[in-house]
């Protein structure tokens, strides 16, 4: 198995969350609070490079409103 690295290293892989928006239970209509996954992103440079290619392939976290801000990102190793 071979990795892609950059100049720095090993490339990486991204989860971004939000606790924005709500999340309806199975079997009724009740508010389950909750993190959304709005994306996992593979082969970025760090967390801004991530960010940027998230926003870049997913044009609809910025017409539903979501608070890029917000996000809670984490590595994934």
């Amino acid at each position: 198995m071979w990795l892609i690295q950059n100049v720095n290293g090993i490339m990486k892989k991204y989860i971004f969350l939000s606790k924005e928006g709500i999340t309806l239970a199975p079997k009724a209509d009740i508010e389950v609070e909750n993190l959304q996954v709005i994306g996992i992103i593979e082969n970025a440079i760090n967390e801004d490079d991530a960010l940027k290619k998230l926003l870049q392939e997913n044009t609809w976290i910025w017409e539903s409103g979501y608070n890029v801000a917000e996000f809670i990102v984490y590595e994934i190793i």
